[in-house]
């Protein structure tokens, strides 16, 4: 009976499609093994499928956005920057908003400009935020990055609630420019473990955008698209080449050299050097020690 039980559910989850308001109330109250059934359907489906499916509906969503107003939260990394070419693809008008929270790798502001020039960016606004008066962060402290590779736990890189306040700081952006479409380029497959990177964030974040806003009170349904979710860093770096942006142009080093280079032991170095390995693709990326295998 309970395994029946088990079963309705997670296919009643499953048949809802993306998570949506109620999910994203509702799974306060649900078992571990339902949450990871919501994601992964009744029935196991591969890596990939779910990968596929996923790009498929992100896909979907992204192409009515021609000629719109859109903001890209574009930190300079090559997440960031996919999204960024995925809008100018979908020919969005491009708004970029950089966050200068004041963090170690600050290198990754100047990509960030690269970026937004080479996507054709409308307008690009660096804000200043000095998240070190929080520290809190091996990014925005006196904290020594770890160099011993990606972990089970969430790593001391983790800026408290970053991602939380940068969307907040976006949405008050693409309300103020009449936009109702945000691009964040958060990813739950290779990453370094992040709670607010997870998708059930990003469905929470767009319900609360639709309640927390003039526009959402007046009906504007307010979208939070993360294209790059579900995708490996090797699918990401792929994306990249099939775009034909530089990958060159961007930075993934929490800890960078004196002399300007990725260090090369960081959990982002690993997993970009990993990404472009498993895509076939030459790394462009100028390392001081070369990434482990």
């Amino acid at each position: 009976m309970l395994n029946r039980v088990k079963r309705a559910l997670t296919f009643f989850l499953h048949k809802g499609g993306r998570a949506d308001v109620w999910f994203f109330f509702l799974k306060a109250f649900m078992p571990n093994w339902a949450v990871r059934q919501r994601l992964r359907g009744p029935f196991p489906l591969s890596a990939r499928a779910l990968r596929g499916r996923r790009r498929e509906r992100n896909g979907r969503r992204m192409q009515d956005l021609a000629g719109k107003p859109l903001v890209v939260l574009l930190s300079g990394g090559l997440d960031s920057m996919v999204c960024a070419g995925l809008a100018r693809e979908a020919g969005a008008r491009i708004v970029a908003l950089t966050i200068d929270y004041n963090q170690r790798h600050r290198v990754e502001l100047e990509s960030a400009a690269r970026i937004a020039a080479a996507v054709g960016a409308d307008e690009h606004i660096v804000l200043p935020l000095d998240l070190r008066r929080f520290g809190g962060s091996a990014l925005t402290a006196d904290i020594a990055v770890p160099k011993d590779g990606v972990g089970e736990d969430i790593p001391v890189t983790y800026v408290p609630a970053r991602n939380l306040i940068f969307l907040s700081l976006t949405l008050g952006l693409a309300e103020a420019r009449r936009a109702a479409d945000i691009v964040i380029g958060v990813n739950a497959l290779d990453y370094s473990g992040y709670p607010d990177c997870r998708p059930e964030f990003i469905a929470g974040f767009e319900a609360l955008a639709r309640l927390a806003t003039r526009d959402g009170d007046q009906g504007v349904a307010f979208r939070i698209h993360a294209p790059l979710q579900y995708m490996s860093k090797a699918d990401i770096a792929a994306e990249a080449a099939r775009l034909g942006i530089d990958a060159g142009m961007s930075w993934s080093c929490y800890d960078p050299t004196p002399d300007g280079l990725h260090c090369g032991l960081c959990d982002s170095c690993r997993l970009r050097s990993k990404g472009f390995a498993e895509a076939g693709l030459t790394d462009p990326t100028r390392y001081a020690v070369k990434p482990p295998a």
